[in-house]
Order: structure tokens, then C-alpha cells, then sequence
């Protein structure tokens, strides 16, 4: 059922009490992730928050993610990194919170018009970010289940943390090693077998298809539609604009074939396409436990980035498919698990049924869906339209 825009503010106040809720956490004071089941400040949960967050013009959750940064800044390693959880200086080891760091700090210092805010801070994490290509050539390569995918292996050149690279290179001026990036992306993985390929650098391009690999590393890859890692490459402008039109077609034509054969309830497409099934090539043992298809990072449809979903199908000129898609994510918020909430802005959810199956009161849950509001009033895609020009 379409909602009107009666639903959509009822839905943005509520959006804003979660935000206000989480303000304050257990820790060091600094905001927590889930209004009860997260009291820690998980750094990449936060600083992703940050789009919907400085888009609401709400000075206490303004000034929460400046606490927040000065924390992390704080806590920063010896060579540049940037921790996991922003109280804890030894919880380390994720590839995605440094570039996540720089990312919302650039956010920030463009709303606030603070362009020198914790610039030794910045300056060592974009350093860092240099260490982490293994061949000097821009691309950074990760270890599995190091970026926002605890439970799912992206090995090598994933799509997401390097869309997020390149985005940080073009807001901090780093133009030339961001062209560079853009290039290699657009260069095809390299197949396993394929003796042609010499010492071709390996890229993210899929031979036959409109979107980018998962992840690429040497003749290893995996093919599978990241949804999170192709909406930011849509807003970053990795995709042109003809490619990110072919690329919300191919989207929109798999969630149609998966509602008819009973696998996708939602009017939301899932992080993932095809679900991994037992016995694939990237099936884990592990996944029998916690990924299984349809569910978590295997498929689940995640708010916060069904909100980025929306931004890049403005960013695309689909305007009247984002008003749409935000009118299904608007019916999605809503959903909850623990009794008495008007809205869950749960974690994720089960792509069969559409059964919530996280964590309510997620922070960036409610940031993006914040985010998503904002890019289809203004028919815009605030701080990626300075990524794209």
C-alpha cells in the first residue's frame, strides 16, 4: 500500500526520537547504536549515521557525532587507524571504519564550514588508506569479514570499502588517485582459468552484466550484486549515468522475479543477489548458523541501505521509483520486535517474509531513512552531489 506524506512525517519525528534516544550511550557518554540492544558506539554504524544526521539540521545530534569523531580522532592508532568501537583504542582490525571516519568528517567540516577540524587526524587516516593497496595502485584490498559484513567473506578488492575510498580521495582533493581508482574499477575481474589475462590488473566490472562485482582478487572473484557497494558507486559517480540507469533495471527486474517465486516479500530489493545456497563455492560453514538465504548479510533487506538505495535512484534521475521505494521503506520502519513501538527502525530483515530479525532503534536505520526523506523532497543527493560534479 502507498503511504502519503502524512507517513513520511510521522515517520521523520520518529526517525529523530530514535536519533535523540541514542544520543547518549554506556560508554564514555558517546551515542550507542540501538536505542537497547547496542549501548556501544560502533564506529562505522555512527559515521555512516552522519549522512542523515547533518542533513536534519538537529544541533544535539550534530554536536553528539563532533563528540564522537573527537573520540575517535583520540583513539586513532600509531600508523592512522581508525577503531572499531570509538571509546577503544585496541578494537581494531575492521577495513571499512577508517575510510568511514573520513568520510563523515569531511561531512561534517562542509556542514559546520570547519574545513581544518581534526586535520592531523585526517591527514594520518588518509596516509593509512595509501598503506592499505598492496600493489600502489589505489585499490585497497581487505580481509574477509573486516567491513560491515561480520558474518559474509569479502576477499581482496571489495566494491564497497573502495567505493568508499574513492569517494574520501575526491572530498579531501585527491583527484588524479581518484580518476586512477575509477579506472581500475572499470577494468574486468579476472576469471579463474583464463590464461589470457597476463598481468592485467584485476577491476570490478562483470563481463555481461550492468553492475560491479563483490570483491576481485587476482584470478579469485565473486559476482554477486552488492547493494550497498553499487548505491555508492551510483553516488559517488563510479557509474555513469547511463550504467547506473542499467543498473537500477537489472535491480529492479531480479526483486520482481524473486517476489514471484515466493523468495522476496518486500517491496525492497536484498543486500545480496542470487542468495548464497549451501553448497556454492562461497558457502561457508559458518553460514548454516548465521547467513543463511534470505537472512543477515545473505540476502536479509537492510533500512539503512534500502535509504541509500532511494539516494542513488534520485542520483540515478529515477525520481518517481525513489518516491515509490521510500513509500515501501516507510511501511518497512515501521516493523518491530519489541512491543509497543509505532516504529522498529529495525536492523534488517528476512527477505522471504519480511519478518524484522535485528536489533530496534537502530541508528542507522533511522539516519538514512532521515537521508532518503531529504533526497526525494529536494530531488537531490546532499554531499554526493559535490562527489559527482
Amino acid at each position: 500500500m502507498m503511504t502519503n506524506s502524512v507517513d513520511i512525517e510521522e515517520a521523520r519525528s520518529a526517525a529523530l526520537q530514535v536519533l535523540r534516544h541514542n544520543l547518549h550511550g554506556s560508554y564514555a557518554g558517546l551515542p550507542r547504536t540501538a536505542g537497547w540492544g547496542y549501548p556501544e558506539p560502533y564506529t562505522r554504524d555512527l559515521m555512516i549515521s552522519a549522512f542523515g544526521i547533518l542533513t536534519s539540521g538537529d544541533q544535539a545530534l550534530i554536536d553528539g557525532l563532533r563528540r564522537t569523531l573527537e573520540a575517535l580522532a583520540r583513539n586513532q592508532s600509531r600508523l592512522g587507524q581508525i577503531p572499531s568501537l570509538a571509546h577503544d583504542a585496541d578494537d581494531r582490525g575492521a577495513s571499512d571504519t577508517t575510510p568511514l571516519f573520513l568520510l563523515a568528517l569531511a561531512l561534517y567540516r562542509e556542514t559546520t564550514g570547519q574545513p581544518a577540524f581534526l586535520d592531523h587526524a585526517a591527514r594520518r587516516a588518509l596516509l593509512w588508506l595509501e598503506y592499505q593497496s598492496p600493489d600502489d595502485a589505489v585499490l585497497v584490498a581487505q580481509q574477509p569479514t573486516s567491513d560491515w559484513r561480520d558474518e559474509q567473506w569479502v576477499l581482496g578488492y571489495g566494491l564497497y570499502v573502495n567505493c568508499l575510498v574513492y569517494t574520501c580521495l575526491r572530498l579531501y582533493g585527491a583527484q588524479e588517485r581518484a580518476d586512477t581508482l575509477r579506472a581500475l574499477v572499470h577494468r574486468p575481474d579476472v576469471r579463474l582459468g583464463d590464461g589470457e589475462h597476463g598481468h592485467q590488473h584485476e577491476g570490478l566490472l562483470v563481463p555481461g552484466r550492468p553492475y560491479y562485482a563483490l570483491w576481485s582478487w587476482k584470478v579469485l572473484n565473486d559476482e554477486r550484486f552488492d547493494l550497498l557497494g553499487n548505491s555508492l558507486a551510483i553516488l559517488a559517480g563510479i557509474a555513469d549515468p547511463g550504467r547506473a540507469g542499467e543498473i537500477v533495471d537489472w535491480v529492479e527486474s531480479q526483486c520482481a522475479a524473486l517476489r514471484a517465486d515466493g523468495q522476496l516479500a518486500l517491496d525492497q530489493p536484498p543486500c545480496l543477489l542470487p542468495y548464497m545456497q549451501p553448497g556454492d563455492p562461497d558457502w561457508h560453514p559458518r553460514y548454516d548458523q548465521f547467513n543463511l538465504p534470505g537472512q543477515y548479510h545473505n540476502g536479509g533487506v537492510w533500512p539503512f541501505i534500502c535509504g541509500f538505495y532511494v539516494a542513488a535512484l534520485v542520483a540515478a534521475g529515477r525520481q518517481e521509483l525513489a518516491r515509490h521505494k521510500l513509500d515501501a521503506l516507510t511501511g518497512l520502519v515501521r516493523a518491530a520486535r519489541r512491543p509497543g513501538l509505532t516504529f522498529g527502525f529495525n536492523e534488517w530483515a528476512r527477505a522471504q517474509d519480511g519478518a524484522v530479525a535485528g536489533q530496534d532503534w537502530q541508528t542507522w536505520s533511522a539516519a538514512l531513512y532521515l537521508y532518503a526523506v531529504t533526497c526525494v523532497e529536494r530531488g537531490s543527493t546532499p554531499f554526493f552531489d559535490l562527489v559527482r560534479a
